[in-house]
């Protein structure tokens, strides 16, 4: 089951470039809420509470329960958030609802473990990541926060595709082959002058 986490925000009255503007001066973030087959709703949050969630694994994999007092609790999925070009600072995020019986299309990370216990990696061989995430459509609390690969024990020529990956019941690829790879073990690149010295000898 995905992680939900809870979050507070206020309520904007407005919408709009200048509405927006505004809220930054007041030191908060705008943002909107919109699907579910409701109206968009207009959001302002502390940015230190968007830092926070985004230092967290799995942002965009992670159900946010949204508290605007007065205006109800939402659940969403984080989708978007936008930042300054220069100061790197969070401008806007896009929260979309979810409700138990929707069908969400969501991209997970895929992170590799133990490859210093892999002896192809020992010997030379190189982690190539063909897949740093893989979409799949599930419901909201089927999302996987991450998809692990483990490399113990693996050597050179290892390879992971999709169909091997080991998804959760309820849990779809979407739009990627069964057979594509996700992960290989490559063997060490050989320079030319060092092929023909092995050659030789």
């Amino acid at each position: 089951m995905t992680t939900i986490s809870a979050i507070v925000a206020e309520l904007r009255d407005r919408a709009g470039k200048g509405a927006a503007r505004a809220t930054r001066r007041e030191g908060l973030v705008p943002g909107v809420i919109y699907g579910g087959k409701q109206d968009p709703i207009c959001i302002a949050i502390d940015p230190r509470v968007i830092w926070a969630e985004l230092h967290k694994p799995g942002f965009k994999t992670r159900l946010f329960d949204v508290d605007l007092g007065s205006g109800g609790k939402h659940r969403c999925l984080a989708r978007d958030v936008q930042f300054h070009p220069v100061t790197d600072q969070p401008q806007h995020i896009d929260l979309m609802r979810v409700s138990a019986d929707a069908v969400v299309h969501v991209k997970v990370p895929v992170h590799v473990v133990n490859a210093d216990k892999a002896p192809g990696i020992k010997a030379g061989g190189v982690v190539s990541l063909e897949m740093h995430e893989v979409e799949v459509t599930c419901a909201p609390d089927l999302i996987p926060g991450e998809i692990v690969i483990d490399l113990t024990g693996k050597d050179v020529g290892f390879a992971v595709h999709v169909d091997e990956l080991g998804l959760p019941a309820g849990v779809t690829p979407y739009h990627v082959g069964a057979k594509a790879a996700v992960l290989t073990i490559v063997p060490p690149t050989v320079k030319g002058g060092e092929a023909e010295a092995s050659a030789e000898a």
